[in-house]
């Protein structure tokens, strides 16, 4: 098979399960598309978290003209079919039903239910299993779900936005940095993401919402902040009561319905009870002090930089980028720059 081919229909593939990015965790991100003779004659995603997979949806958009052709078409999906029963049945099952001739797969399942054994089941029936086509931008794509498979906590990505001249605002005072369009994407990328994170000086100061306001139909993550000493003002957007909230510091007086405070001693204390709560992933947005910290435990796997070409002269310096970290993504967007970071090992 031409790879030119399968890397073609691998893409669409990535691009189909970038759909359902925020609506699945903690299940990963999956496309399928049927192809018959270089046609599509189905396609379709994980669409949401406890709904039918990937290729589920894509079967079941072939039209009835076409279905006699599955036994002559290739399934293209970017992560192994499902071995096990979880909210659904086993992809793998299907796939067999219906006779389908070869499979071409992005990734194996790091998922230990499946690991393999639906490539297995289906080379044992007698199909063509493909596997490996653009693996790399495949783990990339799902980095959150491999990360919490293999290491069994949240994927941590730091964001701040900073001026050209390195500030990330005035001391005491909530200061606008990014343009508009920077901060749609940032509430895209809060819709992403389980949850969200941001320090006591950060809670009391600008008073943020944490919301995916401008970024309507996304999911609204987990609100968590700190307030060791109990200061922050109950009339703060923080204590509406109107999404899920984790308040880390002692409880304070109210009829909370969505609000839950946790005493926590450390980062990897925060980490182990977003595990229990099956939370795969944590937006930290500051402020430096709390960014620090996560940068100083080494407890970080991405970091995203929003930089305005505005200068401030002067104010909250940002954090230093760790030593540990390579520049893997750069582009502008109006009147700022977004660079994103990985860790180098």
């Amino acid at each position: 098979m031409p790879l030119v081919t399968c890397n073609f229909f691998i893409n669409r593939c990535f691009a189909l399960a970038r759909h359902a990015a925020g609506h699945v965790s903690p299940n990963p991100l999956v496309g399928a598309v049927l192809v018959h003779e270089g046609r599509i004659i189905g396609e379709g995603w994980h669409r949401k978290y406890g709904e039918a997979h990937a290729e589920i949806n894509a079967l079941a958009s072939v039209k009835p003209e076409d279905r006699h052709l599955l036994p002559q078409a290739t399934l293209y999906c970017n992560l192994e079919p499902c071995f096990h029963h979880g909210r659904t049945p086993p992809c793998v099952d299907a796939v067999l039903r219906e006779k389908i001739k070869t499979v071409v797969i992005a990734n194996t399942d790091p998922n230990p239910l499946v690991a393999g054994q639906s490539v297995a089941k289906m080379r044992d029936a007698g199909i063509e299993v493909v596997t490996g086509v653009l693996e790399k931008e495949g783990l990339w794509l799902n980095r959150v779900f491999f990360h919490w498979m293999l290491k069994k906590r949240p994927y941590v990505v730091l964001k701040w936005a900073q001026s050209r001249d390195g500030f990330l605002g005035r001391v005491g005072e909530r200061t606008p940095i990014s343009s508009p369009a920077a901060q749609r994407l940032v509430h895209r990328w809060r819709s992403e993401l389980d949850a969200i994170l941001v320090g006591h000086t950060t809670a009391m100061v600008d008073n943020p919402r944490l919301d995916i306001r401008l970024w309507p139909g996304g999911r609204a993550p987990l609100r968590l902040f700190y307030d060791r000493r109990g200061l922050v003002p109950l009339t703060h957007h923080f204590f509406d009561d109107t999404v899920e909230t984790r308040v880390l510091g002692a409880s304070r007086p109210g009829n909370w319905s969505k609000t839950k405070f946790w005493d926590i001693s450390s980062l990897e204390d925060l980490l182990e009870k977003l595990a229990e709560e099956k939370r795969t992933s944590l937006l930290v947005e500051g402020g430096a002090h709390t960014l620090q910290q996560w940068i100083d435990a080494g407890l970080w796997d991405e970091i995203r930089i929003v930089e305005n070409e505005q200068r401030l002269g002067n104010g909250v310096k940002a954090p230093e980028l760790p030593s540990d970290c390579i520049e893997i993504d750069r582009f502008t967007l109006g009147n700022d720059w977004i660079t994103t970071f990985k860790k180098s090992v």
